[in-house]
């Protein structure tokens, strides 16, 4: 099959999505098919032409400048998705990518897939301080890019729920994003610790995320003096970087907690399974998450996590072997001092692990992905675009 795979954001950019995307990229690749990115221009991109990407002319998005926004390309990617004879497209974004992705699906008269990743109500702040776009833009701007996708993916159910919730009528699936398992459970000769000027015996918290004011990092902050009271040897690790970064650092100064919180910055995403291993637990405060790649990150590498509640991180951390939900501030500090203070409280239950390990694997996250590319190509009406005419 050949598949053109259309998003705003991939690497050298790094977040979720394009994790996501590189995931789904590498998995359908491993099992014979053609797989084609259509994105943005990035200045951090490699210079040389790379055979399976094909980058389009963009500018930086207002205020979210490390996010691109292509300004042209819609009949140039039609011809090149022409040349690739391509079956599906699977958009990734609702924005310019997105766009050019539904136009060329419907020039070449083929399916097309969408993938709804982010939550945007949680992010209108970084348009004119979230006092130019409203929770009815989002709904009236996601009804308006929903209309005649042949299937819309939802990572979880709370995006199921805001779907539907909007008045989307195209079949949605819940298919969670998978992760390569194996590259979580990979050993390291790299002395983390030491590198980090971490103690062996030293408990270690760990947050990775992108450093941005809905992820509630400062929340995490504030609560870290009472762990710390608790448990005063613990080490607070921050992995990322964003918009929030200096704020963040200044609050750490502000609360005297220099000593005890390591900002890492922007690591390379190979890199990031050891960070996972070195820590004895896993933290987010964050409300703001579609899924939470990094949590599931976290229990591939055996790590315990406490993380906000949630129907979608409830199912996922159903026993304490796995991690913790938590609903206040005090709940998330009594379950992070109980895994540090008893590590070995709650052993490895293996048989549940077994099956987490499956449920958030890459290759059964691709059995779905492709169940629905079949169905989308098996139930394909070539005269729904000319519907789509007709209503304009």
């Amino acid at each position: 099959m050949n598949i053109g795979l259309f998003t705003d954001t991939y690497f050298p950019q790094v977040s979720g999505v394009a994790t996501s995307i590189k995931t789904l990229k590498d998995e359908l690749e491993r099992r014979g098919n053609n797989v084609y990115i259509f994105t943005t221009t990035d200045p951090n991109a490699k210079a040389t032409k790379e055979d399976d990407i094909y980058r389009f002319s963009s500018i930086p998005f207002i205020s979210f400048t490390e996010r691109r926004i292509a300004v042209r390309g819609l009949f140039q990617a039609t011809q090149i998705a022409k040349k690739l004879n391509l079956d599906i497209v699977h958009t990734q974004t609702e924005f310019s990518m997105g766009m050019i992705g539904k136009f060329v699906a419907k020039n070449l008269n083929i399916p097309c897939i969408h993938t709804y990743h982010t939550m945007y109500e949680d992010y209108l702040h970084y348009v004119a301080n979230g006092h130019l776009l409203k929770p009815i833009h989002v709904k009236e701007g996601t009804l308006y890019f929903c209309h005649h996708l042949n299937g819309i993916v939802a990572p979880s159910k709370r995006v199921l729920d805001k779907l539907t919730g909007y008045g989307v009528k195209s079949p949605i699936r819940i298919i969670p994003t998978g992760i390569n398992v194996a590259h979580y459970e990979e050993q390291s000769d790299k002395d983390l610790r030491k590198e980090l000027g971490i103690s062996e015996t030293a408990p270690v918290m760990l947050s990775v995320s992108r450093l941005a004011y809905e992820k509630n990092i400062s929340e995490l902050i504030d609560a870290f003096p009472r762990i710390l009271a608790k448990v005063p040897t613990t080490k607070l690790v921050i992995v990322g970087q964003g918009p929030a970064e200096d704020d963040l650092h200044q609050q750490v100064k502000d609360l005297n907690l220099s000593d005890s919180v390591i900002f890492t910055g922007e690591i390379d995403n190979d890199d990031v399974n050891q960070y996972y291993r070195m820590a004895n637990v896993f933290v987010s405060t964050s409300e703001s998450e579609s899924q939470g790649l990094t949590y599931i990150e976290a229990m591939a590498a055996g790590t315990k996590v406490v993380v906000a509640t949630s129907p979608y991180t409830d199912g996922l951390v159903n026993d304490k072997s796995l991690g913790m939900t938590f609903n206040s501030e005090n709940e998330f500090i009594d379950d992070v001092v109980m895994y540090l203070e008893h590590p070995d409280q709650y052993p490895n239950n293996e048989e549940l692990r077994k099956q987490k390990l499956h449920d958030i694997s890459a290759v059964y996250f691709v059995d779905r992905i492709l169940d629905f590319y079949d169905d989308a190509l098996n139930n394909y009406d070539t005269t729904s675009f000319d519907e789509d005419d007709d209503e304009g």
